[in-house]
């Protein structure tokens, strides 16, 4: 078999600009459609089996997040189930990412995460949408008529929204999604029931269908942002967006959590809605709360690395995080987890990964559930 890359599939995202030979492969990354932003990558290595391979990306100093190559490693797999990290080095001066690989087999995927594929998107909105207590519905539909799916579990009266992907490159926030909802819909889970009794919880595995599919890092089918389009979407621009806001109008909203991923900061942690117009100290005090129960019930979250909170009445209101606690009253989060490893609990061999981050989010169902009864 000769040589050959390839990423016409679903999220693949990859520039061929030189393939003559194992150690002479130098790529780039498409930019998403209608923007500048670019980091995602995902594509298929064949016909390499047992040849040392060094695969240049080259251009990356131009990246949406430059800051987020180095110390990073290339997420590999060669049966799409099992991820693991690559030997990979940046080079600043010259903006190029270096992956060194020896291939096993005849084909070779690499991604700038673990993919979370259209595919097991709605193989997960299936198999949740028969389980007991489950309801799943379609809110509206992206700009490429994809449907916008929404889950919801438990009957008591607190709403409580949890939205992954509006940023379609950060598929560990999908992972995230697998895990809760597995929590959420185990019968045997004490917390799971609490949660179920006492709230309403809505959740929208993938906010960012289009931009998914395409292989985007940030932006739907028409390069918007979509955590930049919460103060006034729009069918044309954000459909995604105005079909959500729209029902959390017509439920209310007790809490919020927005899940991501973070290029550059190798750390879980969450950003607040400090600086909104007519913040509470009630409303502070849950958001402490939050964060001092995620750090103790997992290693893995951490309270003193993150980004710097808005000054006084300065927060962007465009941002679902900043809007919906200013919109609602309510404690509202965005949690934000790494692409590169866990600098304080590193994992040699996986870096962070979908496994840690399923597990991130039963421990962050655990934190919610201890503090059920001050959310209103």
């Amino acid at each position: 078999m000769s040589l050959s890359i390839c990423a016409a599939f679903d999220s693949g995202n990859i520039i061929v600009n030189r393939l003559e030979g194992p150690d002479q492969i130098e790529l780039g990354i498409n930019k998403d459609r209608h923007s500048d932003f670019f980091q995602w990558f995902h594509f298929r290595l064949s016909g390499a089996r047992g040849q040392p391979c060094v695969l240049k990306i080259t251009g990356l100093d131009a990246s949406a997040y430059p800051g987020g190559w180095p110390n990073y490693r290339a997420c590999m797999s060669e049966d799409r189930e099992h991820w693991h990290r690559a030997d990979t080095s940046y080079d600043a001066k010259t903006g190029t990412l270096s992956i060194s690989v020896t291939p096993a087999h005849d084909h070779l995927w690499l991604a700038y995460f673990a993919p979370y594929s259209m595919e097991r998107h709605h193989d997960l909105i299936t198999r949740m949408a028969r389980q007991p207590g489950v309801t799943a519905r379609v809110l509206g539909h992206s700009l490429e008529g994809q449907p916008i799916d929404c889950l919801s579990v438990g009957d008591g009266p607190l709403q409580l929204w949890f939205i992954a992907r509006q940023h379609p490159g950060e598929s560990m926030a999908e992972w995230w999604m697998e895990g809760a909802l597995e929590r959420l819909t185990d019968r045997a889970d004490p917390q799971a029931r609490l949660l179920r009794q006492k709230a309403t919880l809505h959740l929208i595995p993938n906010m960012n269908p289009d931009g998914s599919r395409l292989g985007h890092l940030r932006t739907n089918a028409a390069g918007a942002n979509l955590n930049r389009e919460w103060a006034s979407p729009s069918a044309d621009r954000s459909p995604e967006v105005l079909a959500v806001r729209d029902e959390m109008d017509r439920t209310g909203v007790d809490f919020a959590l927005d899940v991501h991923g973070d290029e550059a900061i190798p750390q879980v942690f969450i950003a607040g809605f400090e600086g909104i117009p007519g913040i509470t100290d009630a409303q502070m005090a849950l958001l402490n709360d939050y964060k001092t129960t995620l750090a103790r019930l997992t290693p893995d979250f951490q309270t003193k690395i993150g980004y710097p909170p808005s000054s006084p009445g300065k927060a962007n209101l465009t941002m679902s995080t900043n809007q919906l606690a200013h919109r609602f009253g309510c404690l509202a989060m965005t949690l934000e987890m790494p692409f590169k490893d866990h600098d304080n609990h590193p994992d040699p061999k996986h870096g962070w990964s979908p496994e840690r981050s399923k597990a991130l989010a039963r421990d962050c169902l655990a934190s919610l559930a201890e503090m059920l009864d001050r959310l209103r």
